[in-house]
């Protein structure tokens, strides 16, 4: 695919009541020292940055090269209304051209977007469905960009019609093991924290071909989780798991197994 075909992005949650839940929280590890509206600001710009390097996009590296303040203070200017709640798309291409999109956003229990987070357990989950067909990895599976058929196709499959439908669909690679969401990062309860040391959740490991996400990076990075091959064949009908995307935080899953599609 040539460079010109595609652009890296980024999506992420502009909410004017982050800093204030953040300080509420007292998370010092929280990864923004700006501790901005701007839903793990440092994580995205990482994340172009690396994409433009892996891609050899040189020319696209300038604003990204930015500090953190200047590259926030470049995204404030696109946004329509500072007290209002937006879906906000950063677009790169290859010649350098950034664009800002911004889209309203609901508000949403922010307390779901920092780690340690608190999910309601009588909330809806979400059905998450498990690809039939398989997904070959690359830089276009590591890396967010408009070239999206793969995940177009996975969801189709599901019968997923809509961004707006409370559902997901897992990515499989040629071996069968899970790669990631088509929307999502997803994450599994493994471990019993009773009788294992570590994390009580995985998450699959960027080998198995899975996007290099924002919200994962913070988990990780939290100890939230660790990193642990999945197949499909290990996941049981019916059993919860979280997701979690820039725009969304995490959120409860629950996995449908074809044979039980709802």
């Amino acid at each position: 695919m040539s460079a010109q075909s595609f652009q890296i992005i980024s999506t992420l949650r502009y909410d004017p009541h982050l800093p204030d839940v953040v300080g509420q929280r007292g998370l010092n590890a929280y990864p923004d020292p700006l501790i901005s509206p701007y839903y793990l600001l440092p994580y995205h710009q990482d994340r172009l940055r690396n994409a433009a390097r892996d891609f050899n996009w040189s020319n696209a590296s300038k604003l990204l090269d930015k500090d953190l303040a200047q590259f926030a203070r470049y995204l404030d200017t696109s946004i329509p209304h500072k007290g209002r709640c937006w879906r906000v798309r950063l677009v790169l291409d290859h010649s350098g051209s950034f664009k800002v999109e911004t889209q309203p956003a609901a508000r949403i229990d922010l307390e779901n977007f920092l780690v340690p987070f608190i999910i309601n357990p009588t909330s809806t989950p979400w059905r998450v469905y498990v690809d039939t067909g398989f997904t070959t990895p690359s830089p276009f599976t590591t890396h967010k960009t408009t070239a999206r058929e793969v995940y177009a196709a996975a969801r189709a499959r599901a019968g997923i019609t809509s961004l707006q439908d409370t559902a997901e669909v897992l990515l499989v690679n040629s071996n069968g093991e899970l790669m990631e969401g088509s929307i999502t990062t997803p994450y599994f309860r493994r471990r019993d924290q009773a009788g294992r040391d570590g994390p009580e959740w995985i998450t699959p490991p960027l080998s198995s071909g899975g996007n290099a996400g924002t919200s994962r990076r913070y988990a990780l990075s939290e100890g939230f989780c660790t990193e642990q091959v999945m197949t499909a064949t290990d996941l049981i009908d019916g059993e919860l798991c979280l997701l979690s995307n820039g725009v969304r935080g995490f959120i409860l899953g629950r996995i449908v197994l074809r044979g039980n599609k709802a």
